[in-house]
């Protein structure tokens, strides 16, 4: 079989597969702008950097497929109906004699890049859509059609462009569990058809706001497969960007989070660009309010210097915005509304099992682009969240609470109730901090690892905010005030010299290590030296120059203190390209992979990993990575989400793998009335976002 497609590794500017579109109703097109930290704080590349030159990675064309633990990575798709990514080192060198076999959890085979319009999952398997945009939530939700959205059905209607994912088996019932998804934005041309985008209507705009938020979706399984049916239960709530939040933590009624519509400072109409997401040990969610700034026009002409330098580094500076909801709300037009935008970017807690509850916002976990939140407990019931601020050149943070973790048995309801209520408080009180790294490596020859055989060093977290019982906060930033502190929580991290990383997205701790993993999704504008994307010389690498295909981060912290170790696990990309490192593995018997995004682990202990805009010219996948031992570095990819579409919120369990796609055939040119994509439904529909669930074929456990 020969290879398929070119090169694509071989110049120095290619790019994510992210379509324009995508960058401005997902991120309000940051990468078109100036990079708002314009600190002086030391980029990660002064701390782990190396070169490589930029010679041709295409090293022969070969038609062989790798095989390792049963599984076979082809050089391109069998029936040569679609273009491959680069799959150079892979396809063209046989894995060695003495390659170890995948750890259980990953014996199945590797999925080959493709640009198939479908969910591709290995052989043996199979999967089908449990839930798509539009389908019923709550009771009373009419059948959804393209011409008849209304925002009243849209709240009763599973969202948009869902994310983060889960899936918690309801306590006492067989085969019944709850589906848990965030729904991150909205792409009005793929859902209205005629969408005037200069034009908007507000009946238009109403159903994206309801199409924004959360979604708590019983579903029912059974013991032969993994199909999943959605089901009206009792615990089906809709979220959305007008459902009432309760403010807690020091911010909590403060000055600056103060509107005409809430003078108290407390209440938020609303959540917005919910991207991942966990669920608590306590069994709450926690969602990450990440891209807000898309959505608030007016920033840069807010009255004041100091208005606008805060307004400036959350990025929200434009003029109109591309959605124009400030045509119709009031509450998006900064210089009609200056407190609502500090009113988002935080975290948001909601207890799925009482969909009566009022969801709350932890302003005490700072404010900036969350990408998620993840709870650690230690041994003696210390709770500490950590987060990335999902940006170019941004940070790693976490906060330990001073409260401990209450447990409750699992079989009374009531008790559970109220450990969780009681656990809820315990992301209000304790102390905010933000990282700095540090190599441990002086010199780097090119294309060579350090001398002791890794990416690795030492990291200290610092101080940013002590969160007291009696809701007041004490800042350890000179300059600013506690609650300052928590509101422009990004200022703060330029103060105390935190270390700029590339997209810092989610950060997860293992269930049974403890070790803290970091999706550090890409950064072409770094060392790119480029007017307003960079203040660092283009000859230093951190890593990699022009940082395309990103890293994985692995952390060995204190969690309660504030030393940690940390080292690369991989630095993505072709494997044949010189720049990668796959933990030590061979890279000839590796999966390509490009721009980590959401992880997650299964219950064997290996790390799963979706990625968002693939820059090797295949589709977004979901990979497994094996951790420890001899295979420890080992990549496969086990499936591959429709064309132009993202891979988000994996779930792993013992027998079924959940993804959720989104944005499916999302480009500059696609509407409803020419679309480039029509997964799920096939034939000339319209392409809808939707949670895919993928099972073994004989039932048994997912990767043997």
């Amino acid at each position: 079989m020969p290879l398929l497609g070119r090169n694509l590794l071989s110049t120095s500017d290619f790019t994510s597969s992210r379509s324009h579109r995508t960058c401005v109703y997902k991120c309000g097109d940051a990468c078109s702008k100036p990079v708002p930290n314009t600190s002086g704080n030391t980029y990660f590349r002064d701390i782990v950097r190396r070169e490589f030159d930029r010679r041709s990675l295409l090293r022969g064309a070969g038609t062989a497929a790798v095989v390792v633990g049963g599984g076979s990575l082809l050089a391109a798709c069998g029936d040569g109906s679609s273009p491959a990514a680069s799959t150079t080192a892979s396809s063209s060198r046989a894995a060695g004699a003495g390659t170890p076999s995948a750890p259980a959890g990953m014996r199945f085979d590797m999925v080959a890049p493709n640009t198939k319009d479908a969910v591709t999952v290995p052989a043996g398997y199979s999967s089908e859509v449990v839930i798509r945009w539009g389908d019923a939530v709550v009771e009373g939700a009419a059948p959804w059609s393209v011409d008849k959205q209304t925002p009243e059905g849209a709240a009763k209607q599973f969202g948009y462009n869902c994310d983060f994912g889960e899936l918690v088996p309801v306590a006492g019932e067989d085969n019944r569990y709850l589906l848990l998804a965030s729904h991150e934005y909205t792409t009005p041309q793929q859902m209205f058809p005629g969408y005037d985008t200069d034009n908007p209507t507000e009946d238009q705009v109403l159903i994206e706001i309801a199409n924004h938020g959360l979604s708590v979706v019983e579903v029912e399984g059974n013991t032969s497969d993994g199909h999943l049916a959605p089901v009206i239960g009792r615990y089906n709530r809709r979220i959305t960007g007008d459902t009432e939040f309760l403010v807690t933590g020091p911010a909590a009624g403060h000055d600056l989070m103060k509107t005409s519509a809430d003078p108290t400072g407390t209440r938020v109409r609303g959540t917005l660009n919910n991207c991942a997401g966990s669920v608590t040990p306590w069994g709450t969610i926690l969602s990450g309010e990440e891209n807000v700034d898309q959505y608030f026009a007016g920033g840069a002409d807010a009255k004041g210097k100091t208005a606008q330098e805060r307004f400036a580094r959350y990025g929200m500076e434009d003029a109109e915005t591309a959605r124009k909801w400030e045509r119709f709300h009031d509450r998006f037009d900064i210089a009609k509304e200056p407190n609502e935008a500090h009113r988002f970017n935080w975290v948001v807690e909601v207890d799925p099992w009482d969909p009566n509850s009022t969801p709350v916002k932890h302003t005490a976990l700072g404010r900036f682009k969350h990408e998620a939140a993840a709870i650690h407990v230690t041994d003696d019931g210390t709770i500490v969240s950590y987060s990335g601020d999902d940006s170019r050149f941004e940070y790693i943070y976490k906060f330990v609470s001073s409260k401990k973790f209450v447990d409750a048995p699992a079989d009374s309801p009531r008790q559970a109730a109220a450990a969780r209520r009681e656990n809820m408080k315990a992301l209000d009180e304790g102390v905010l901090y933000v990282a700095v790294f540090e190599g441990n490596s002086d010199d780097f020859r090119e294309n060579t690892l350090p001398e002791d055989g890794a990416y690795d060093g030492t990291g200290r977290w610092v101080k940013l905010a002590t969160c007291r019982p009696d809701g007041t906060a004490e800042s350890h930033v000179d300059g600013m005030s506690g609650e300052e502190v928590l509101i422009f929580t990004r200022l703060a991290g330029d103060k105390v010299g935190a270390t700029k990383m590339d997209r810092p997205e989610d950060v997860q701790p293992h269930p049974t290590t403890g070790r803290v993993y970091a999706a550090l999704t890409n950064n072409q504008y770094r060392g790119a030296a480029r007017p307003g994307k960079d203040d660092e010389p283009a000859m230093e690498y951190a890593p990699v120059k022009e940082n395309k295909n990103g890293y994985v981060l692995e952390m060995d912290d204190d969690h309660a203190g504030e030393d940690f170790t940390w080292n690369l696990l991989l630095v993505c990309g072709d494997p044949g390209a010189a720049e990668t490192y796959f933990g030590g593995f061979d890279a000839s018997s590796v999966s390509p992979i490009s721009c980590p995004d959401n992880l997650a682990f299964d219950p064997r202990g290996n790390l799963w990993i979706s990625t968002d805009g693939n820059a090797l010219g295949s589709n977004d996948g979901l990979f497994a990575v094996s951790l420890e031992g001899a295979t420890r570095g080992l990549t496969k990819q086990f499936l591959t989400v429709p064309f132009e579409a993202e891979t988000c919120g994996p779930v792993v369990t013992d027998t079924r793998v959940l993804v959720n796609v989104q944005h499916p055939g999302e480009n500059d040119e696609a509407t409803v009335e020419n679309a480039s994509s029509h997964w799920p439904d096939g034939g000339t529909s319209l392409a809808r976002p939707s949670t895919v669930v993928v099972w073994k074929n004989d039932n048994g456990p997912i990767g043997g």
